[in-house]
């Protein structure tokens, strides 16, 4: 049985697809207006090297979805995080402040990322 990241980026994978219409010539229902797709551009394109690189820019997406306590964000930002080569040191102290911002009600988010941290560490999947 796939662990919860496997399982996580299945998902994801299925309903990006979904919403924006990628699984229309696959027999798939159409999805995805122009609006979905270009926030979803919107999206990809902020989070990338500018003034700040990409690796901070994830580490302070994944306190502020910390702090909205949103899960599948929280680990779509801890597997971001991890290939953008943040230690664990810096994603520790992410989830510090992400603590001190959001109080004691982001600690059973916190759980769950560290466990979403540990099954990204834990190597290359199948």
């Amino acid at each position: 049985m796939p662990g919860r990241y496997d399982q996580f980026q299945a998902y994801r994978s299925r309903m990006n697809c979904r919403i924006l219409g990628d699984d229309s010539q696959r027999g798939g229902r159409p999805g995805g207006t122009l609006v979905t797709k270009r926030f979803f551009s919107l999206d990809a394109q902020a989070y990338g090297d500018g003034a700040l690189q990409a690796k901070t820019k994830e580490l302070l997406g994944l306190v502020a979805s910390m702090v909205l306590r949103c899960d599948d964000c929280i680990a779509y930002h801890v597997d971001q995080c991890v290939k953008a080569g943040a230690t664990d040191e810096e994603l520790w102290e992410s989830f510090d402040v992400a603590l001190i911002v959001g109080g004691s009600i982001v600690i059973p988010h916190l759980r769950r990322a560290v466990e979403f941290l540990d099954e990204c560490r834990s190597g290359p999947r199948a």
